[in-house]
């Protein structure tokens, strides 16, 4: 006798909030500890990355702490939405140093769905100017150095350290 079967991982909109809570948390402890922004503005960017997450245009964040222009640590967030698989990690661990003339960088990556209309429809929601980049956020000259997976049901964003 043969079985089979298929397995499909759904999520809600509870589930973001669940998982972009942990992202909150750990935008916030990189904040204080390098003090190269203040709270309210990683709560911003913890705004814009929850709102563009909800709406399904959210693929990656990428996070850059650079002293006097040169990268020091990174952090990336890459969003699963069939995340069923991850367990749920503890925020944490991120405790960046503090540089000379910091300079923190945030890079949204989107689905193919955030179009030129989806983006004049969410310009007055976000709280960030959001401008376009041709940064390279591949981090060559940092070296991976752990992570962390943040998932509820479904919808999951997996974290890669680089220092």
């Amino acid at each position: 006798m043969t079985y089979s079967t298929t397995a499909s991982h759904t999520y809600e909109i509870t589930d973001i909030e669940v998982v972009i809570r942990r992202f909150t948390a750990d935008l916030v402890m990189i904040a204080q500890s390098s003090a190269s922004m203040s709270e309210a503005e990683a709560r911003s960017y913890a705004h814009d990355v929850e709102l563009l997450a909800k709406s399904g245009y959210l693929r990656r964040v990428d996070l850059t702490l650079l002293g006097s222009g040169v990268e020091v640590k990174a952090t990336q967030y890459t969003v699963n939405t069939s995340a069923g698989d991850l367990s749920m990690s503890r925020p944490g661990g991120l405790l960046w140093p503090r540089v000379a003339n910091p300079h923190f960088r945030v890079v949204l990556s989107y689905t193919p769905a955030y179009d030129d209309k989806a983006r004049a429809a969410m310009r007055d929601k976000l709280k960030v100017n959001w401008v376009p980049t041709s940064v390279d956020t591949n981090h060559w000259t940092l070296a991976p150095s752990g992570g962390r997976n943040y998932a509820s049901n479904g919808w999951g964003m997996q974290r890669t350290d680089f220092a």
